[in-house]
């Protein structure tokens, strides 16, 4: 089957020259639709965690939204960060957007190279008396580094700070499109609720990240493509291989 339209579940990103070669290319129509949006968590939704963030030492973020969560919250719920708080974040990126809450030259913060093996390098034995709350969202997007926290022997919980909100879809005619590309469980979440349902007929999926592959399993979902991969280290790039082999 020929690809003529394609539906990718996120905002419209800053850089679209890949995508618009592969319209020019292909003759292909791209379109993003956000199929969830990232909302902070209400203080009554923290406070049911049973989570005392005064109770840590150290704070782990991986993402700008759990940060703006976090230092929000916080205020609502007068909860005053001690000036000894460590910051452990994934990236550098990451690390430097707490400058938008915090004074950064007067905090100890540590960042890695964007994967969990990299934080806790850093961590090391120097940290590992630290007690980690580790913010997360309701996606599970952090699971992985819940694991290889406590299976390097360190002191950690995880707490939600922000939640997926499904987007209403109903406008979308979602069987136009010859293929579509899902990035995590809040994808399919939204994509079901929207389409009670929803049957894939020749609906082709591509997927990016590990996590959305157990979702695609349990959904009944196959995947015609998989990224990131060595080949494929992007999405548009997942999409170039695929049409270059099965329609140039």
């Amino acid at each position: 089957m020929k690809i003529k339209k394609i539906l990718i579940s996120q905002s419209t990103p800053n850089n679209m020259a890949p995508y618009s070669e592969l319209v020019k290319k292909y003759g292909v129509e791209i379109e993003f639709k956000p199929f969830y949006l990232i909302e902070q968590l209400s203080s009554k939704e923290l406070r049911a965690q049973k989570v005392n963030v005064l109770d840590y030492t150290a704070i782990v973020f991986s993402a700008r939204h759990t940060i703006d969560a976090f230092f929000n919250l916080c205020e609502e719920l007068r909860i005053k960060i001690p000036e000894t708080m460590k910051y452990f974040c994934t990236t550098e990126a990451v690390a430097m957007y707490l400058q938008k809450h915090i004074v950064f030259r007067k905090r100890k913060i540590f960042f890695g190279v964007g994967t969990p093996d990299s934080l806790i390098s850093v961590i090391g034995t120097k940290h590992k008396g630290e007690k980690f709350l580790i913010a997360t969202s309701d996606t599970g997007s952090n699971d992985s580094m819940v694991s290889l926290f406590a299976q390097s022997g360190l002191d950690c919980t995880s707490a939600v700070f922000v939640k997926s909100v499904s987007q209403d879809l109903k406008q979308v005619d979602i069987k136009s499109y010859d293929m579509i590309v899902v990035f995590n469980a809040a994808d399919l979440k939204s994509l079901y609720e929207n389409y009670p349902d929803y049957d894939k007929g020749e609906t082709k999926f591509v997927t990016f990240g590990k996590k959305i592959v157990s979702a695609m399993e349990e959904a009944g979902l196959p995947i015609e493509i998989q990224a990131p991969t060595p080949e494929a280290p992007s999405v548009a790039r997942a999409l170039e291989i695929y049409l270059e082999r099965n329609q140039a």
